[in-house]
């Protein structure tokens, strides 16, 4: 059989938190690579169980046969960066109520995807690929500076001098609202992948999954579940 794929797209990590967004770009890089692995991270975030939501995805990847995929699925690496709740207060990694109403608002959790990035970095120096896979946007996303596309750009040239090796760093969501997300996801697996979204991604800062809507489970209020709920109606709007 022909290898479809160049060398340097034969692997990549993708940073996989079990959200909508990093669920999307798993999908995206299962039909662009040939083996995908996946990195979770432990951060002492209140809704950790995006922890046990990403488990459940990889295990429905695992156990079901599918035709909207050609890569396949490999290691998934899971990192404790716990520290992070140590050193700065947020309402992601403290019980504080959520406030949007700063410039950029209290979920917003200093340095965090400037660690993601180093640590798959490491990673893929010690697992001998080049290419992360991200699911930062710069369009529908919270006013956090370290999900622009330049500061992306930037921690790549850096990764690149510090480890003397290339690293491609790809963003394919970083121009897309998240009604464009929703369709990305239907392009890629049709009705089949938005049932996994829906059922089984977690957004919701407060670790809400007692209600379950269209959209999925969440409390239906903080930022994260508005934007999704609000991304959800744009679509299906622009669907019918």
């Amino acid at each position: 059989m022909t290898n479809i794929f160049s060398k340097n797209r034969e692997k990549a990590l993708v940073l996989f938190s079990g959200g909508q967004d990093s669920t999307t770009c798993l999908f995206w890089a299962l039909n662009n690579y040939k083996r995908v692995d996946t990195l979770g991270f432990k951060y002492g975030q209140r809704h950790s169980i995006e922890l046990d939501c990403r488990l459940s995805i990889l295990d429905i990847i695992n156990s079901q046969e599918n035709n909207y995929y050609i890569g396949e699925l490999g290691d998934d690496h899971v990192v404790d960066l716990g520290f992070i709740s140590q050193i700065t207060e947020n309402a992601l990694t403290r019980k504080l109520t959520i406030d949007s109403s700063d410039n950029v608002p209290n979920t917003f959790v200093p340095g965090r995807n400037l660690l993601f990035l180093t640590t798959a970095a490491i990673i893929c120096y010690n697992i001998n690929t080049c290419n992360i896979v991200g699911g930062m946007s710069e369009v529908d996303f919270s006013n956090y500076p370290d999900c622009r596309d330049s500061t992306v750009k930037s921690q790549q040239v850096t990764l690149n001098l510090g480890l003397d090796r290339l690293i491609n760093i790809e963003t394919p969501l970083m121009r897309k609202t998240k009604a464009e997300i929703w369709q990305m996801a239907m392009d890629i697996g049709g009705n089949d992948l938005i049932r996994i979204i829906v059922e089984n991604t977690h957004t919701c800062y407060l670790g809400c999954r007692d209600d379950f809507h269209d959209w999925g489970y969440g409390c239906g209020i903080c930022p994260e579940c508005v934007l999704r709920k609000t991304g959800w109606e744009t679509w299906i709007n622009v669907k019918s």
